[in-house]
């Protein structure tokens, strides 16, 4: 049996989530070589995913599986920018509980 989880994409920023069927969101992130080949430069764009999501954990819908998958105009936005598109997608999709 294929599940097929939802997609949503705003600006540099793609959303794939699906229902699971445990009590907690487990989230991931894809910073392909496409976005840089520096191994710094993609490390420094999931640590702030990281952080942002940190930040916003306690607001997560239980249950869900998020992908996070990045694009190349991610490199030159700051943290607030990156903060504002997760924001605006996890709101999208009804994830978070404000």
């Amino acid at each position: 049996m294929s599940q097929r989880g939802k997609k949503i994409e705003i600006d540099f920023l793609v959303l794939k989530f699906l229902r699971n069927s445990l009590d907690v969101t487990r989230i991931g992130f894809v910073v392909s070589q496409k976005v840089s080949k520096k191994a710094f430069l993609r490390n420094k764009i999931k640590r702030r995913l990281r952080e942002i999501i940190k930040i916003d954990l306690s607001n997560l819908e239980p249950g869900y599986d998020l992908i996070f998958f990045t694009k190349k105009e991610i490199i030159e936005k700051d943290f607030l920018e990156i903060k504002n598109v997760v924001e605006q997608i996890l709101g999208k999709a009804k994830l978070t509980h404000k």
